[in-house]
């Protein structure tokens, strides 16, 4: 059936043109739907309340059942779309109501108070749609499509609500931009300066409230969910600025409303709603993979050169400190420095095996930075005994600043400098040289004694 639809070249050409008007309606509505939930699903994401738009989609459905019982028996069908939208606007916004005033009111956390109106209201809602089912209208009344989402359904309203759905999600986060940025950092530092944290939640959680209304004809109450935090999950994969992070989210947003909207247009049988959210995750599973800033394969990739920066700047220090010794009171540039030192001696001074030391001394061999006058010793070369120099100058400054400033026993010290010491920056540098100036003398790229004996 799939390859059947594929082949039919002009379907597809049909479905990515948007000729025709309810595929057109549906994908514009999937997509402003997807922008929506990933420029709110940010702040729900750098909130920590990712279970909040499951709490509130949950929420919705005593609303939605309720308002087809009012709308029934004052003598409605209980079919009208606004009644049933209202219904769930309503129950949604009692349960962030309720969500914010169990977290504001007692010693309850975020995730118990989210979970205890997720059930309690979809408890609720199961109940009352178990007494709609013994009512004739229930057949017709087609509640279960805002359940489970049914996209091809949607009319001109369901484009109109979606439109102004995402245009007042967008204006109200660029207005409130400074305050929903701060209230997601520091919360703290937001009361501290005067804001009502409380209100400024309430908002946040009024327009996740919006979204999942209007979201529920198309994905349903179930994988509402999946569309406001795949997105943003997503986007957090990329980048680590937070506006970046904002305008990313609302296009993959958009781009998964569109491609799972068209995909499912090309195949008949096909729940649009499933097929989106599906959407969405196959790019976050690939930007899990491949994201630049937090990407499992960049994660991995930064820790294999960090563990290899580690090894060779210890392999530096170990030669450092060993010619050292063998020439006191040597200055670095010198030619003693340039001197011969055997593997043997490298080995006892970082306890390294010969496979691993070997690894160390090939990789520092292929940047310059050491010569291997023979197989069983190792010289250092002109930018070696520069960078030699400098990677031994910064541990000893942190190891004088712990000893000087945070009390740590200078036998102990090695241990805890050796710890941030490859992390140092040129800043970082700076200032700890201003901090000791007048304790040691530090004169271009003299390099200050040992702080403790050297083994």
């Amino acid at each position: 059936m799939f390859l059947s639809v594929i082949s039919d070249a002009d379907g597809l050409l049909r479905v990515f043109l948007l000729m025709d008007y309810n595929t057109r309606l549906v994908v514009f509505s999937t997509t402003l739907l997807g922008i929506a939930s990933g420029l709110i699903g940010s702040f729900l994401l750098l909130r920590k309340r990712s279970l909040m738009g499951d709490a509130l989609s949950h929420a919705t459905l005593p609303g939605i059942a309720l308002a087809f019982l009012v709308s029934v028996y004052f003598g409605g069908t209980g079919k009208s779309l606004g009644v049933l939208l209202t219904g769930a606007a309503i129950t949604g916004v009692l349960g962030v109501l309720a969500v914010t005033v169990i977290r504001s009111q007692t010693r309850i956390k975020d995730d118990t108070a989210m979970g205890v109106v997720l059930s309690v209201f979809f408890g609720a809602g199961i109940v009352l749609l178990g007494i709609i089912q013994t009512m004739p209208q229930a057949r017709a009344a087609g509640l279960e499509s805002f359940i489970y989402g049914k996209t091809a359904s949607m009319v001109y309203q369901d484009f109109v609500l979606l439109s102004v759905t995402a245009v007042v999600c967008l204006v109200l986060s660029l207005l409130l931009f400074k305050e929903f940025r701060l209230l997601c950092f520091d919360e703290g530092f937001a009361q501290s300066q005067g804001w009502s944290v409380v209100l400024l939640d309430l908002l946040m959680l009024l327009l996740v409230a919006g979204v999942t209304v209007a979201g529920l004809q198309t994905v349903g109450l179930i994988l509402i969910i999946a569309f406001l935090i795949i997105p943003a999950a997503s986007a957090r994969m990329w980048t680590f600025r937070f506006g970046h992070m904002l305008g990313l989210a609302a296009v993959i947003g958009g781009i998964s409303g569109w491609l799972g909207a068209s995909l499912s247009a090309m195949v008949a049988g096909l729940p649009a709603g499933a097929v989106i959210v599906l959407t969405a995750a196959s790019i976050f599973i690939f930007s899990l993979l491949f994201g630049a800033d937090r990407g499992v394969l960049v994660q991995m990739f930064r820790s294999c050169r960090l563990r290899q920066r580690i090894r060779r700047q210890h392999l530096l220090r170990a030669l450092y400190e060993i010619l050292e010794m063998q020439v006191e009171g040597n200055t670095v540039g010198t030619g003693e420095f340039k001197e011969s030192v055997s593997c043997e001696d490298l080995r006892r001074k970082r306890t390294w095996s010969g496979r691993e030391l070997r690894k160390i001394i090939d990789d520092a061999y292929l940047e310059a930075l050491v010569e291997l006058p023979d197989k069983a010793h190792v010289r250092l070369t002109d930018v070696g005994v520069r960078e030699s120099a400098r990677v031994t100058r910064n541990h000893r400054l942190w190891e004088i600043y712990l000893i000087e400033y945070a009390d740590i026993a200078p036998s102990h010290v090695d241990r805890d400098a050796d710890a941030i010491e490859h992390i140092l920056g040129a800043k970082l540098t700076a200032k700890l040289e201003a901090t000791m100036a007048d304790s040691i003398q530090l004169a271009g790229m003299r390099v200050p004694g040992s702080p403790h004996p050297i083994h």
